[in-house]
This record gives structure tokens, C-alpha cells and sequence, in this order.
């Protein structure tokens, strides 16, 4: 009975630590990447084909809100990428991995900026 209440507290006490080690899995051709900050929360998510980044990635601050979100394709940063920090949302497009046009736009105010 000793043995059962020890290992029980043990395996419970290994539960009641946050993920931190990057998750892999493997899905079709591609593998999905899942990272993780120290505290547990999502930091990261995507694909890798070949070694390289590949499709749609995600990407989560501390508290797991989503804080970015875009696409790649063979590693390269491509089309429309959306960045979230606070009121202030960010559309930049890519063209090559190159910043092509920037837009933001306060969720307060209707008014949008290129820069």
C-alpha cells in the first residue's frame, strides 16, 4: 500500500509541471512543431516539410493569445502575415521574405495607417 501511495504522488507531482520541450508530429508529409514558453502556455505552432517551414504558423505570447500569425512557404516568409500587440493590429505583407507594405490600424480607431 506504501508503494502504491508513493508512486502515485510521484506520478502526480510529475503532472503538475508545465510543458516546455517542443512536440513534434508527424502528419502526412509535413511535421507539426508545437513550442512551448517556461510557463507552459503555447508560444509556437506550425509545419516543417523537408526541414524547412512550411504552411501556416502561429504564434502566442505568455498569457497564449495569439500575437502573430502567417505563412511560409520552403522557409521563406510569404503573403499577408497579421501581428497583434495590444489596440494595435499590424498587416504586413511579404513578397521573397521581404517586407513589401505595412499596415496598422487601432481596434479603437477605424482609421488606418501604411507605413
Amino acid at each position: 500500500m506504501k508503494k502504491i501511495l508513493i508512486i502515485t504522488v510521484m506520478a502526480l507531482s510529475f503532472g503538475a509541471y508545465a510543458q516546455v520541450d517542443p512536440t513534434f508530429e508527424k502528419e502526412g508529409d509535413k511535421i507539426k512543431a508545437t513550442y512551448f514558453h517556461a510557463n507552459g502556455e503555447k508560444s509556437q505552432e506550425g509545419y516543417f516539410l523537408n526541414e524547412k517551414l512550411e504552411g501556416q504558423w502561429k504564434m502566442f505570447n505568455e498569457k497564449g493569445d495569439k500575437i502573430a500569425i502567417g505563412n511560409y512557404d520552403n522557409g521563406v516568409r510569404t503573403g499577408k502575415w497579421i501581428f497583434w500587440e495590444g489596440d494595435v493590429k499590424s498587416e504586413v505583407n511579404f513578397d521573397n521574405n521581404r517586407i513589401a507594405s505595412v499596415t496598422k490600424a487601432n481596434s479603437k480607431d477605424p482609421v488606418v495607417s501604411n507605413k
